[in-house]
């Protein structure tokens, strides 16, 4: 089955009421009927730029029934290196290189983001391209 990455500016998004994406974070999710997945490191970045309210209400989401979070185990770390070495112009973050390796591990290539500069450019082994889900206007 078909799942969809989740990179932090989405669940940023989700979690700031005032952020000017909420709405449409909040509207995705209502339509969104396949599963999600990220991994730890977003979720930390996230929380990161969350209020304690918020922090706290994206974590008993990600409890009970959001993305699924997966542990970037230590043996992996060489690809992470090798993703930002790749993209060295681009200073990707740990986040977005373990969300990289996530859709290499995975096969699963569509991303909710809003960095979609960086998403757009990264490719996959053997070329293939991670999509840019479009959730915001």
């Amino acid at each position: 089955m078909e799942r969809i990455l989740v990179d932090t500016g989405f669940l940023v998004a989700l979690g700031r009421s005032k952020d000017p994406a909420h709405a449409a974070a909040r509207k995705f999710l209502a339509g969104n009927d396949l599963p999600m997945l990220t991994v730890a490191a977003v979720v930390v970045e996230a929380c990161h730029f969350l209020s304690l309210d918020a922090r706290t209400a994206l974590l008993a989401w990600l409890a009970a029934d959001g993305p699924a979070v997966v542990e970037v185990p230590a043996a992996s770390y060489p690809d992470l290196v090798r993703t930002m070495q790749r993209h060295a112009d681009r200073d990707v973050d740990f986040a977005d290189a373990a969300l990289v390796w996530l859709a290499e591990q995975t096969g699963h290539h569509r991303v909710l983001t809003v960095d979609r500069g960086d998403f757009s450019r990264f490719r996959l082994k053997g070329g293939k391209r991670i999509e840019v889900v479009e959730w915001v206007a």
